[in-house]
Protein backbone atom coordinates (compact mmCIF):
# COMPACT_ATOMS: atom_id res chain seq x y z
CA UNK A 1 0.00 0.00 0.00
CA UNK A 2 1.07 3.48 -1.37
CA UNK A 3 1.60 6.01 1.90
CA UNK A 4 -0.08 8.72 2.21
CA UNK A 5 3.11 10.52 3.41
CA UNK A 6 6.53 9.27 3.43
CA UNK A 7 9.63 11.44 4.57
CA UNK A 8 13.08 10.07 5.27
CA UNK A 9 15.72 11.73 7.19
CA UNK A 10 13.99 15.21 6.46
CA UNK A 11 16.32 18.79 7.66
CA UNK A 12 15.55 21.99 7.87
CA UNK A 13 18.36 24.57 8.42
CA UNK A 14 17.80 28.42 9.13
CA UNK A 15 20.85 30.36 8.72
CA UNK A 16 22.09 32.13 11.71
CA UNK A 17 24.87 32.71 14.31
CA UNK A 18 24.13 29.92 15.25
CA UNK A 19 22.18 28.03 12.80
CA UNK A 20 18.50 26.53 13.65
CA UNK A 21 17.77 23.32 12.55
CA UNK A 22 14.46 23.48 13.10
CA UNK A 23 14.24 20.12 11.42
CA UNK A 24 16.97 17.70 12.26
CA UNK A 25 16.60 14.01 10.69
CA UNK A 26 12.78 13.41 10.88
CA UNK A 27 11.11 10.39 9.47
CA UNK A 28 7.53 9.55 9.31
CA UNK A 29 5.17 7.32 7.33
CA UNK A 30 1.25 8.08 7.57
CA UNK A 31 -1.05 5.08 6.06
CA UNK A 32 -4.38 6.04 3.59
CA UNK A 33 -7.15 6.61 6.25
CA UNK A 34 -5.23 7.50 9.19
CA UNK A 35 -5.49 10.19 11.43
CA UNK A 36 -1.98 11.21 12.78
CA UNK A 37 -0.71 13.14 15.16
CA UNK A 38 1.95 15.56 15.58
CA UNK A 39 2.47 16.32 18.90
CA UNK A 40 5.12 18.84 20.61
CA UNK A 41 6.26 21.71 22.36
CA UNK A 42 6.30 25.17 21.08
CA UNK A 43 9.66 25.11 18.83
CA UNK A 44 9.37 21.42 18.43
CA UNK A 45 9.38 21.46 14.98
CA UNK A 46 5.71 20.69 13.92
CA UNK A 47 4.78 23.75 11.95
CA UNK A 48 8.03 23.79 9.81
CA UNK A 49 7.37 19.58 8.89
CA UNK A 50 3.69 20.63 7.71
CA UNK A 51 5.11 23.35 6.01
CA UNK A 52 7.35 21.16 3.98
CA UNK A 53 4.88 18.70 3.37
CA UNK A 54 2.30 20.31 2.02
CA UNK A 55 5.07 22.00 -0.19
CA UNK A 56 4.92 25.88 1.23
CA UNK A 57 8.71 24.92 2.44
CA UNK A 58 12.17 23.68 0.54
CA UNK A 59 13.47 21.16 2.63
CA UNK A 60 17.39 21.32 3.19
CA UNK A 61 17.71 17.95 2.61
CA UNK A 62 15.97 14.46 3.07
CA UNK A 63 13.21 12.79 1.29
CA UNK A 64 9.11 13.74 0.56
CA UNK A 65 6.56 11.86 -0.90
CA UNK A 66 2.89 12.59 -0.75
CA UNK A 67 0.08 10.73 -2.16
CA UNK A 68 3.07 8.81 -3.93
CA UNK A 69 4.06 12.05 -5.62
CA UNK A 70 7.04 14.39 -5.10
CA UNK A 71 6.73 18.17 -5.33
CA UNK A 72 8.90 20.00 -7.18
CA UNK A 73 8.05 17.52 -10.18
CA UNK A 74 3.68 16.92 -9.69
CA UNK A 75 2.91 20.49 -8.16
CA UNK A 76 -0.03 21.23 -9.79
CA UNK A 77 -1.55 17.52 -9.40
CA UNK A 78 -0.82 17.24 -5.25
CA UNK A 79 -2.40 20.92 -4.66
CA UNK A 80 -5.30 19.40 -6.79
CA UNK A 81 -5.82 16.52 -4.18
CA UNK A 82 -4.67 18.23 -0.65
CA UNK A 83 -6.80 20.31 1.42
CA UNK A 84 -5.23 22.60 4.06
CA UNK A 85 -5.68 24.51 6.79
CA UNK A 86 -2.75 26.83 8.20
CA UNK A 87 -2.16 27.30 11.64
CA UNK A 88 -3.44 31.45 11.06
CA UNK A 89 -5.87 31.74 8.25
CA UNK A 90 -6.45 35.22 7.45
CA UNK A 91 -9.76 35.47 4.76
CA UNK A 92 -11.01 39.11 3.47
CA UNK A 93 -13.44 39.82 5.89
CA UNK A 94 -15.51 42.13 3.22
CA UNK A 95 -16.87 38.57 1.33
CA UNK A 96 -19.37 36.22 2.49
CA UNK A 97 -19.38 32.92 3.48
CA UNK A 98 -20.74 32.03 0.37
CA UNK A 99 -18.49 33.93 -2.02
CA UNK A 100 -15.49 32.92 -0.24
CA UNK A 101 -16.10 29.31 -0.69
CA UNK A 102 -16.65 29.85 -4.37
CA UNK A 103 -13.75 31.59 -4.35
CA UNK A 104 -11.71 28.69 -2.92
CA UNK A 105 -13.71 26.46 -5.18
CA UNK A 106 -12.34 27.82 -8.55
CA UNK A 107 -8.85 26.88 -7.70
CA UNK A 108 -9.54 23.25 -8.11
CA UNK A 109 -10.50 21.43 -11.25
CA UNK A 110 -13.09 19.43 -9.02
CA UNK A 111 -14.72 19.48 -5.98
CA UNK A 112 -17.75 20.43 -4.07
CA UNK A 113 -20.58 23.00 -3.80
CA UNK A 114 -20.12 25.83 -1.57
CA UNK A 115 -23.59 24.43 -0.41
CA UNK A 116 -22.62 21.66 0.57
CA UNK A 117 -19.40 21.86 2.35
CA UNK A 118 -21.21 25.05 4.32
CA UNK A 119 -23.57 22.01 5.36
CA UNK A 120 -20.57 19.89 6.34
CA UNK A 121 -19.28 22.54 8.94
CA UNK A 122 -22.65 23.96 10.54
CA UNK A 123 -22.15 27.58 8.36
CA UNK A 124 -25.45 27.23 6.36
CA UNK A 125 -27.60 30.07 8.34
CA UNK A 126 -23.84 32.16 7.61
CA UNK A 127 -24.29 31.78 4.22
CA UNK A 128 -24.81 35.54 3.43
CA UNK A 129 -22.53 36.71 6.26
CA UNK A 130 -19.85 38.62 6.50
CA UNK A 131 -16.28 37.30 7.31
CA UNK A 132 -15.90 39.94 9.40
CA UNK A 133 -19.10 39.32 11.35
CA UNK A 134 -18.42 35.58 12.24
CA UNK A 135 -17.01 34.32 15.72
CA UNK A 136 -14.18 33.12 16.05
CA UNK A 137 -15.07 29.36 16.67
CA UNK A 138 -17.34 30.04 12.80
CA UNK A 139 -14.08 31.57 11.11
CA UNK A 140 -12.32 28.50 12.16
CA UNK A 141 -14.96 26.27 10.66
CA UNK A 142 -14.77 28.89 7.22
CA UNK A 143 -11.28 27.55 7.68
CA UNK A 144 -11.75 24.02 7.33
CA UNK A 145 -14.43 24.12 4.72
CA UNK A 146 -11.97 26.23 2.27
CA UNK A 147 -9.75 23.12 2.76
CA UNK A 148 -12.31 20.81 2.45
CA UNK A 149 -14.13 22.69 -0.84
CA UNK A 150 -11.75 21.14 -3.25
CA UNK A 151 -12.46 17.37 -1.86
CA UNK A 152 -9.27 16.10 -0.98
CA UNK A 153 -7.66 13.11 -0.51
CA UNK A 154 -5.44 14.20 2.61
CA UNK A 155 -6.34 17.17 4.78
CA UNK A 156 -3.32 19.64 6.84
CA UNK A 157 -4.74 20.84 9.79
CA UNK A 158 -2.09 22.90 11.98
CA UNK A 159 -3.42 23.85 15.01
CA UNK A 160 -7.24 24.08 14.13
CA UNK A 161 -9.16 24.40 17.61
CA UNK A 162 -6.70 26.50 19.53
CA UNK A 163 -7.94 29.26 21.06
CA UNK A 164 -11.14 27.93 20.68
CA UNK A 165 -14.40 27.60 23.02
CA UNK A 166 -15.07 23.55 24.31
CA UNK A 167 -18.25 23.52 22.01
CA UNK A 168 -16.79 24.49 18.85
CA UNK A 169 -13.83 22.41 20.01
CA UNK A 170 -16.20 19.46 19.19
CA UNK A 171 -17.91 20.82 16.31
CA UNK A 172 -14.41 20.69 14.11
CA UNK A 173 -13.80 17.29 16.36
CA UNK A 174 -17.23 15.82 14.50
CA UNK A 175 -16.32 17.33 11.22
CA UNK A 176 -13.01 15.81 11.34
CA UNK A 177 -14.50 12.70 12.06
CA UNK A 178 -17.23 12.54 9.40
CA UNK A 179 -14.39 13.12 6.79
CA UNK A 180 -12.31 10.22 8.16
CA UNK A 181 -15.42 8.00 7.83
CA UNK A 182 -14.82 8.51 4.09
CA UNK A 183 -11.91 7.22 3.82
CA UNK A 184 -9.58 10.05 3.76
CA UNK A 185 -6.11 10.96 5.55
CA UNK A 186 -5.44 13.58 7.93
CA UNK A 187 -2.36 15.49 9.32
CA UNK A 188 -3.10 17.17 12.58
CA UNK A 189 -0.33 19.13 14.79
CA UNK A 190 -2.45 19.78 17.84
CA UNK A 191 -0.91 20.93 21.47
CA UNK A 192 -4.44 19.73 23.06
CA UNK A 193 -3.82 15.91 24.62
CA UNK A 194 -7.80 15.23 24.76
CA UNK A 195 -7.56 16.67 21.18
CA UNK A 196 -5.48 13.60 20.03
CA UNK A 197 -5.99 10.89 21.84
CA UNK A 198 -10.12 11.24 20.98
CA UNK A 199 -9.04 11.76 17.27
CA UNK A 200 -5.88 10.21 15.98
CA UNK A 201 -4.68 6.67 15.37
CA UNK A 202 -1.25 7.10 15.73
CA UNK A 203 0.78 10.17 17.16
CA UNK A 204 4.36 11.01 16.83
CA UNK A 205 5.58 13.05 19.73
CA UNK A 206 8.51 15.57 17.81
CA UNK A 207 10.84 17.61 19.71
CA UNK A 208 13.89 19.53 18.90
CA UNK A 209 12.93 18.61 15.00
CA UNK A 210 12.72 14.23 15.85
CA UNK A 211 10.65 11.67 16.40
CA UNK A 212 10.99 10.81 20.03
CA UNK A 213 8.21 8.49 20.09
CA UNK A 214 5.59 6.95 17.91
CA UNK A 215 2.65 4.24 18.18
CA UNK A 216 -1.01 5.13 19.39
CA UNK A 217 -1.82 7.04 22.00
CA UNK A 218 -3.17 4.22 24.01
CA UNK A 219 0.68 2.12 23.07
CA UNK A 220 2.61 5.36 24.45
CA UNK A 221 0.55 5.51 27.09
CA UNK A 222 0.66 1.91 28.27
CA UNK A 223 4.75 2.36 27.75
CA UNK A 224 5.34 4.29 31.15
CA UNK A 225 4.21 1.19 32.95
CA UNK A 226 1.25 2.30 34.67
CA UNK A 227 -2.18 3.62 33.91
CA UNK A 228 -2.67 6.25 36.96
CA UNK A 229 -0.84 8.77 38.41
CA UNK A 230 -1.32 10.01 41.97
CA UNK A 231 -0.14 13.22 42.83
CA UNK A 232 0.36 15.02 45.92
CA UNK A 233 1.85 17.85 48.48
CA UNK A 234 2.83 18.47 52.17
CA UNK A 235 2.33 21.37 54.16
CA UNK A 236 5.71 21.51 54.84
CA UNK A 237 9.05 22.24 52.83
CA UNK A 238 10.74 18.77 53.67
CA UNK A 239 10.96 16.60 50.86
CA UNK A 240 10.58 12.49 50.59
CA UNK A 241 13.26 10.48 49.21
CA UNK A 242 12.22 9.66 45.57
CA UNK A 243 13.40 6.49 46.53
CA UNK A 244 11.33 6.01 49.65
CA UNK A 245 8.36 6.16 47.50
CA UNK A 246 9.32 3.86 44.76
CA UNK A 247 8.85 0.95 47.93
CA UNK A 248 5.33 1.70 48.31
CA UNK A 249 3.18 -0.90 46.90
CA UNK A 250 2.34 -0.28 42.81
CA UNK A 251 5.02 2.39 42.24
CA UNK A 252 6.32 2.27 38.72
CA UNK A 253 8.26 5.83 39.04
CA UNK A 254 8.51 8.85 40.96
CA UNK A 255 8.85 12.75 39.38
CA UNK A 256 9.02 15.58 41.25
CA UNK A 257 7.84 19.09 40.25
CA UNK A 258 7.91 22.01 42.75
CA UNK A 259 6.17 21.17 45.84
CA UNK A 260 4.03 18.53 44.19
CA UNK A 261 5.00 14.52 43.90
CA UNK A 262 3.71 12.82 41.02
CA UNK A 263 3.70 9.01 41.22
CA UNK A 264 3.13 6.77 38.29
CA UNK A 265 1.43 3.92 39.78
CA UNK A 266 -0.78 1.02 38.31
CA UNK A 267 -2.83 0.49 41.28
CA UNK A 268 -4.32 3.58 43.23
CA UNK A 269 -6.20 1.40 45.35
CA UNK A 270 -3.04 -0.09 47.01
CA UNK A 271 -0.62 2.61 46.64
CA UNK A 272 -2.77 5.58 48.69
CA UNK A 273 -3.45 3.97 51.45
CA UNK A 274 -0.29 2.91 52.09
CA UNK A 275 0.91 6.85 51.28
CA UNK A 276 -1.60 7.58 53.88
CA UNK A 277 -0.17 5.19 56.39
CA UNK A 278 3.58 6.53 56.01
CA UNK A 279 2.33 10.29 55.98
CA UNK A 280 0.38 9.35 59.34
CA UNK A 281 3.42 7.48 60.57
CA UNK A 282 5.63 10.84 60.49
CA UNK A 283 2.84 12.90 61.73
CA UNK A 284 2.88 14.88 58.23
CA UNK A 285 -0.51 16.57 56.37
CA UNK A 286 -1.34 16.63 53.04
CA UNK A 287 -2.38 19.68 51.06
CA UNK A 288 -3.54 18.29 48.45
CA UNK A 289 -4.24 14.29 47.06
CA UNK A 290 -5.19 13.31 43.81
CA UNK A 291 -5.71 10.52 41.40
CA UNK A 292 -6.05 10.68 37.63
CA UNK A 293 -5.36 8.65 34.21
CA UNK A 294 -2.38 8.55 32.60
CA UNK A 295 -2.48 10.81 29.34
CA UNK A 296 -0.04 11.73 26.39
CA UNK A 297 1.07 14.84 28.32
CA UNK A 298 2.68 12.48 31.21
CA UNK A 299 4.71 10.38 27.82
CA UNK A 300 6.01 13.58 26.99
CA UNK A 301 6.83 14.91 30.05
CA UNK A 302 8.48 11.40 30.88
CA UNK A 303 10.51 11.40 28.07
CA UNK A 304 11.70 14.99 27.77
CA UNK A 305 11.05 16.52 31.31
CA UNK A 306 8.83 19.23 29.82
CA UNK A 307 5.24 19.83 29.13
CA UNK A 308 3.70 20.22 25.74
CA UNK A 309 2.70 23.76 26.72
CA UNK A 310 6.04 25.47 27.97
CA UNK A 311 6.50 28.53 26.07
CA UNK A 312 10.22 28.02 23.94
CA UNK A 313 11.95 31.05 21.76
CA UNK A 314 13.00 28.64 19.47
CA UNK A 315 11.12 29.11 15.84
CA UNK A 316 9.32 26.71 14.77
Amino acid sequence: MTSAILCRDLRKRYAGKPPVDAVNGLDLEVMPGECFGLLGPNGAGKTTTIEILEGLLSATSGEVEILGEHWGRDDESLRQRLGISLQETRLAEKLTVHETLTLFRSFYARGLTPMNVMEQVGLTEKSNAYVGKLSGGQRQRLAVACALIGDPELLFLDEPTTGLDPQSRRQLWDILRAFRSQGRTVLITTHYMDEAERLCDRVAVVDHGRVIALGSPQELIAQLGGEHFVEFALNDGNAIPESDLCLLPAVVAVRREDERYCLTVTAPHLTIPALLNRLRSEARDLVSLTTRHASLEDVFVTLTGRHLRDNEPTAQ
